[in-house]
This record gives structure tokens, sequence and C-alpha cells, in this order.
């Protein structure tokens, strides 16, 4: 593993409570937990607490390919703060900022090593873009 760490975020206009409750519970990870139109998440599940494990599905809606997202969470600060290790020993930390109204989003994670840095920065960025549409929709 190398030291580089990727860096993506985004502000949704929505209360850091409705940013915090569409991001963790499962019935609002399954509907924004993906980069592109003709993808989804037809399972998520959270535990969320440290030693908790987060665990979705990612899939292509024609069927042609798919996987599955696993981690273990290391810190849990409601509303404010989540870090987690991947199956793979990747790290990822989430950081909620209220802005009174909006909530802006930071996520630092480390990059795997099979795709361009950039591919992976634009799939990470893709879906947390989806995150914000979905959120600014249903607040």
């Amino acid at each position: 593993m190398n030291d580089t760490k990727i860096t993506i975020d985004t502000n949704v206009g929505a209360d850091t409570a409705k940013v915090w409750e569409y991001w963790t519970k499962p019935e609002h990870i399954m509907k924004w937990n993906f980069a592109a139109d003709d993808w989804h998440c037809p399972k998520a599940e959270n535990d969320l607490r440290v030693g908790g494990k987060l665990k979705s599905r990612m899939e292509a809606k024609d069927g042609s390919f798919g996987f599955d997202f696993e981690a273990i969470y290391d810190e849990v600060i409601g509303g404010k703060k989540i870090a987690y290790t991947m199956a793979d020993g990747r790290r990822a930390t989430t950081i909620f900022d209220d802005f009174g109204g909006s909530t802006n989003i930071t996520i630092t994670f480390d990059p795997e090593n099979e795709n361009p840095v950039e591919m992976q920065k634009g799939g990470w960025q893709a879906i947390l873009d989806n995150f914000k549409k979905y959120a600014e929709k249903n607040a």
C-alpha cells in the first residue's frame, strides 16, 4: 500500500441530521450508492458502531457486472465523522461539517492499486454526487 490519499467533497443542501440519516440507513443507501444510472445497489446492511460492519452490493442493472463492498467501522461520531477499514485493508474517513442548513461532506480514502487514481477519484465522486442529488431531492 502506498501513502497516496484521495480526497473528494461536496456540499449538500440539507441539514446534517437528514444527511446523516440518508448516509447511514440501509433503505436510503440502496437508493444512492452507485456511480451511474445504469447501476444500482440492490442490497445494503449497516451496523453503525465501532467494530460494526458496512456491507453493500453494487451492480449493473443488466447484471453484466457487480461487486460487494465491505468495511469495519473504526470510529463513529454521530452526525460528524465515520472512519472505516475496507476488506482489503484500505481506510476511508468521511467528515460531515454543518453549515446551518447545508452540510459539507469530505471523504478521504486510500486508493487501490489496480485502477488509476483519477479513475478512482471520479468513481467515488460520482457516488457522492449521486448522494447529493438524492439527499437534496428528499430533504
